[in-house]
């Protein structure tokens, strides 16, 4: 005879009781989508992602009345319609004409109807007047220019509120994406074509940014921040592109300086009114005001900087900035001279 395998009920309801552990870490990941300061479309700060979000309400809410509906029809079938009742033969087919076709045929044509109205306004140019900014995708930073302006600034833009501001895109290399979720809808950067979007912030404030679109090992550190400010700050934001960069003040930024134009950065970047030209990395001539290094890779502090100068690869693996001979003894000057650039 067959000896029988005994089984552990405690064992049982171990391996089938839920894990406490795991919810309570889903619940933590759930609830950290929903935090105030995230840049989501569904907490707009500019008419274009005001649009998306109430048509994205607008699925939300017929979507529960539809589940709600479902819901109370199985229900009744379910608790009420049990027994010997008798049903006409014309009335189902009369319930699903009505419930299965008239009414979803309604629904997607008015949802159709709203999303054909928001994608023409979308799709509306900015006025001949408006500001026009220029911003090229490289692996992985956004290089951005303003028209009038000689300079250029990479991974932020700056724009007036409640203007609507022309942004043309282009980029260097692979396909990227364009996206403030807060702001306006995905705009896709082709190889060898200009696209147009637009940007408007109904209120003052900091929108970040993000490349949508997969391009290699750093995608994920490919950001960059829309600052929302007033007109007289936006001009000048800009006025300051054509300026020389800030001029060294202490002898330790003085040092800093000729350490970076007679060094290896020179050759790849670039600072306004000095002999450090290079156009293959970021202009760095108002380093020291951005919001982070690497295009969100790391916060802009002198520690951070410090890493990013002696190798990069630390940093941001895979980017195109090699390891830097610089000195123990010049590198604190060098980080000084940068941070002063704003």
């Amino acid at each position: 005879m067959e000896p029988t395998a005994h089984t552990n009920p405690s064992a049982n309801r171990r391996r089938t009781r839920p894990r406490p552990v795991a919810a309570a870490l889903l619940s933590l990941c759930l609830l950290a989508g929903c935090a105030g300061d995230s840049p989501s479309a569904l907490n707009p700060g500019g008419t274009g992602a005001t649009r998306i979000s109430g048509l994205w309400w607008l699925l939300f809410w017929i979507a529960v009345a539809v589940f709600v509906e479902v819901m109370a029809l199985m229900t009744w079938a379910l608790v009420f319609r049990r027994g010997s009742v008798r049903v006409r033969h014309s009335q189902p087919m009369r319930f699903v004409a009505v419930a299965g076709a008239g009414l979803p045929f309604i629904i997607l044509v008015t949802v159709y109807g709203f999303g054909l109205r928001d994608l023409a306004a979308l799709g509306k140019s900015p006025g001949r007047d408006a500001p026009t900014i220029e911003v090229i995708g490289h692996r992985w930073w956004w290089e951005v220019r303003y028209q009038g302006a000689s300079g250029a600034t990479a991974n932020e833009l700056h724009i007036p509120v409640g203007e609507r501001v022309r942004v043309r895109l282009r980029t260097d290399d692979v396909l990227h994406s364009f996206w403030v979720p807060q702001l306006m809808p995905k705009m896709d950067l082709i190889a060898g074509e200009e696209r147009q979007t637009w940007l408007e912030a109904q209120r003052a404030g900091s929108y970040r940014g993000q490349c949508a679109e997969y391009c290699g090992t750093q995608h994920a550190h490919m950001a960059f921040m829309v600052v929302a400010e007033s007109r007289a700050d936006f001009d000048a934001w800009v006025a300051r592109l054509d300026a020389p960069a800030r001029a060294p003040q202490t002898d330790a930024e003085r040092r800093g300086q000729q350490a970076f134009v007679q060094g290896t950065c020179a050759a790849c970047h670039s600072i306004r009114g000095t002999g450090a030209q290079g156009k293959v990395g970021p202009d760095l001539s108002n380093v020291g005001s951005r919001w982070s290094i690497g295009a969100g890779a790391v916060p802009n502090d002198p520690g951070h900087l410090g890493g990013w100068i002696a190798n990069s690869q630390t940093v941001k693996p895979g980017n195109y900035m090699p390891p830097q001979p610089v000195n123990a003894d010049q590198l604190p000057d060098l980080i000084a001279y940068l941070r002063s650039l704003k």
